[in-house]
This record gives structure tokens, sequence and C-alpha cells, in this order.
């Protein structure tokens, strides 16, 4: 079980370090990039609630490894792209089997572990391994995308995800509940098209304009099946979410912070790299070793801060934590400006790292404390899936604000330079499908000698460009951490340690 949970969030950030390879090979587009790290996350936070309730209905196990196996033929189908459009199908059936596998590792703890203190334990095993996938990707990833680009990532999940699905196979018992809830079906749909409609306008209206018919409709439909999702949930006999807990302030908050933390954790991981390998032409290796502090920082944080909660409670440590990965990360876009300071960088990228540690253990925890233990796989699964929403909001609207930067800004300084308006679109068009030179030191005196100093200067424009949605994207992260810091610090302010409520 572990190793299905550990594989399936891995592939959450392990991407992230993989797009300018991405973009350099198959001249993906930056929407198309949001797609292919975002389509997963949509996937799989959409179908994930439904297939927690199928695996109940018709096996835990059945389920699970119908999924892995799933999620090796999307791995498969990622690692033979050969276009931008093959590659977020690929990505999409991954997060079709990441959600029919995922949910039976928390079901499954239920059933193995009816202890409720045993059962606690491993619940928090299981959140200490999903946390430490989603820290190690990064560097997991570069080190792939040094050795075979970013087909190497796909080809170790056909590997790897193929041995886990013997194994489960094999090794995991059989379980199903003999009088299944509801699936409620309602729900399921209302709530995957609500956030579908919503992601797409928003990824869409970077290219078609956010007042255009399309787009407008797109957000309307999504918002009113939001609503239905809303209504649906109230008056369900067994809900996919009980949104009645979200009046409990610790759960709201635990949420909220899930949110947040995974928001900036694929904000550092998405853009920073893409900036670092496209501007700065780092490879994947050195991308993999400007990331391994951070890492390393966020598992020895969440190791350190299972005691810290358990001393003195979940406020002062999601509050400092939130505190130091918000602070981390607008210190890592200070660290980016003009010629990078790599030991700035590196530090800041610890220091947010810590903070996201510290931040990221204890909302599974308080979110289980509060719910009744009868639900608390579904504690459990609405905190992934706010984690999922997190990235999927990050890459879609941080991604929107990148992208609308990166042409307006580019579109103007070409302007400045005199570039006629046919070659500006040109230019344009290179800069978002990765067609444009390679930067760093050497990457920019040979372009020069090349083509010259006009080619030169349009070239340093279309980085500045880039510099600054990726400063728009950080500022905006950061900011909201140290916001979540706040909303963390008045939502706990009356309580000292947390709270059990577990009853049956």
């Amino acid at each position: 079980m572990t190793l299905v949970l550990f594989l399936t969030f891995l592939d959450t950030t392990i991407v992230a370090v993989a797009l300018a390879s991405v973009q350099s090979l198959l001249h993906a587009g930056v929407a198309q990039l949001q797609w292919v790290v975002g389509g997963y996350a949509l996937v799989f936070a959409a179908l994930m609630l439904i297939f927690g309730k199928l695996g109940d209905r018709f096996g835990r196990r059945r389920i699970l490894v119908g999924g892995m196996a799933v999620f090796v033929a999307g791995s498969l189908i990622s690692a033979l792209a050969i276009n931008p459009t093959m590659l977020i199908i690929g990505r999409g059936v991954m997060g079709l089997g990441a959600a029919a596998s995922e949910p039976g590792t928390l079901s499954m703890l239920r059933q193995l572990f009816p202890d409720e203190s045993q059962r606690a334990k491993a619940l928090g095993v299981w959140a200490a391994i999903a946390g430490l996938a989603i820290a190690v990707g990064p560097v997991f990833g570069g080190v792939l995308v040094g050795i075979g680009e970013f087909r190497a990532i796909f080809w170790f999940n056909v590997a790897a995800g193929a041995a886990v699905t013997v194994l489960a196979a094999k090794m995991l018992p059989e379980s199903l509940d003999v009088n299944p809830s509801g699936l409620d079906m309602k729900g399921a749909i209302t709530g995957a098209v609500s956030l579908a409609l919503i992601v797409v306008a928003i990824i869409q209206g970077e290219s078609q304009g956010y007042a255009s018919a399309f787009v407008i409709s797109l957000f309307v439909v999504g918002i009113a099946s939001g609503a239905a999702f809303v209504l649906v949930e109230l008056n369900a006999s067994d809900p996919l979410i009980n949104l009645r807990y979200l009046r409990t302030p610790r759960f709201a908050v635990s949420l909220t912070t899930a949110f947040t933390v995974y928001f900036t954790v694929i904000a550092v991981f998405f853009f920073t790299a893409l900036y670092l390998q496209l501007v700065e032409g780092y490879s994947g290796y050195r991308i993999a070793l400007i990331f391994l502090p951070m890492t390393l920082g966020m598992v020895f944080a969440s190791l350190f801060a299972g005691g810290w909660v358990a001393r003195t409670g979940p406020r002062v440590p999601m509050t400092l934590g939130a505190m130091a990965g918000g602070a981390g990360v607008l210190l890592a876009d200070i660290a980016l400006g003009g010629n990078i300071h790599v030991l700035m960088l590196t530090l800041s990228l610890t220091l947010a790292g810590l903070g996201f540690g510290i931040t990221v253990v204890p909302v599974t925890s308080v979110a289980l404390s509060v719910i009744p233990s009868r639900h608390s796989g579904m504690a459990a699964a609405t905190t992934n899936t706010a984690r999922a929403l997190g990235v999927i909001v990050s890459v879609s609207v941080l991604g929107s604000l990148l992208n609308g930067e990166l042409t307006n800004s580019l579109a103007r300084r070409l302007e400045l330079l005199g570039v006629p308006a046919n070659f500006r679109d040109i230019v344009i068009s290179a800069v978002e499908t990765g067609s444009m030179p390679t930067g760093g030191s050497s990457g920019i005196s040979q372009i020069e000698k090349a083509y010259g100093p006009l080619v030169l200067k349009v070239i340093n424009a279309a980085y500045e460009a880039f510099h600054n949605g990726l400063t728009i994207a950080l500022m905006v992260a950061g900011l909201l951490m140290l916001v979540s810091a706040l909303v963390t610090a008045i939502g706990f302010r009356r309580e000292n340690g947390i709270s059990m409520i577990n009853q049956d």
C-alpha cells in the first residue's frame, strides 16, 4: 500500500522539472505544459472520492490493482508521446489510475488496523509517506531527466508501476463492505463537471480571452455545477464530502492549509524549474541539486513536526511553518533576480522546505482528530482532495498569470525595440513553444556571435518577460502562505492542543 501511495503522489511533482524537456522535444506551449501537470491532478481530484466508494462496494484490492494497471498504461502512453496532446492524454489516464488506486490505501488501513490507536499511527505513517513523495519528486525527476529527458520519468513509472501492481495483487487482502453505502453519483458528477469546466475556462482564457463567449459560458456552467454540488451534498444521506464539517474551524483550517501548501509547493517546483532550465540553461542534474536542500528540509521538518505538534498542539507549528514557507518563497524570488545568487536561492528554498514540512504534517492529523472515527476515511480523502485542488489551481491560475505577463510584457518590449509586428508574433510563439535558444552565460555569448546584437536584445527581452511572470507567480504564492499563517493563528486561537472528539 505504501508503494502505491508513494508512486501516485510522486507523480504530482516529479514532472515539474521535466517541463523544459517536454517543451523542447514536443514544442509544447505554456498552456499545454499546464495540462501536463494539472491534467493529472484534475482527474485525480475529480474522481478520487467516488472511486473510494466503488472500492467499498466492489472490493478495495480489485479497484486498487485495476487502478495501478491503468496508471501503468497512462505512463506508457506518456513515455511514447509524439506530441503534447498525446502526453496530456497519457497524464489524464495516469490520473484516472491514481484516483482509482490511492483511496484503497486509506480504506484498507481501517481494515488492517481495527484498533483506533494503531490506526492513528498508521495514518500518520500514511501522511508522512505522501509528504515524502511530494518532496522527493523534483529531485528524483531531475536525475531521470538528466539520464534520458522527460521520457525517462514515464519509463520509470511503467517499470515501478508494473512491479507494484503485481505485488499488490499477490499480497494485499481483499475487503469490501457487506452493506455498502450509496454511491452519490449526483455529487460525483456535479463536482467533477464543476472542477473540470472552471479549470478549462481559466486555461483557455489565456488564448481566447476571458471576455470571449465560450470562456464565459464555461465559467457560468462550472459555477452553476459547483452550486448544484453543494446542494446535492447538503441533502445526500451519505455524501462524498460532508460539508457540515466545514463549520468546525479546525477542520476548515486544515483543508485551507493543505490547499495553500500544495499551491505554493507546485508554484516553486513548476515555475522555478522551468525558469532555471529555459532561461538560465540549467541541466536536470543541476535542478536536482538546487532542489535537494529544500527536499531534505521538508523531510527533516516533517519528522520533527509530529513530536512538536504532540507537545504544543497544531497552532504554533502550523503558523510558524506557514510563515517560514511564505518567507522562503519570497526570498527565493529575490535570489532569482538579475544574476542568480545560488547560495541565497538554496538557503531560501531550504527555509521554504522547512516551513512546508512543518505545516503539512499536522494537516491530516488535525482533520482526523475533529471528525468522528467512522468518517476518518472521508476526512483523509477530503484532505487529499484539498491538496490536489491546490495543485490544480496553482498550475492553472499562476500559469495564466505567467503566460499573460510573458506575452503582454514581451510584446511591449519588442515594440520598443522596433521589431515589426509580424516578427513579434513569431518571437512570442517561439517563446511559448520552447523554440528560443537556451539561456545561461555561454548561451548568451553564442547567440550574440551568431545573430548579432538585435537578436540578442530580442532574446533578452523574452527572458526578462519570463522573469516578470515568475516574480508574479512566486509573489502570489508566498503572500498566500503568509495569509494562511494568519488564518491558522486565528482559527486555532482557542486551542492549546488537538482535542479528540472521535465518537461513533
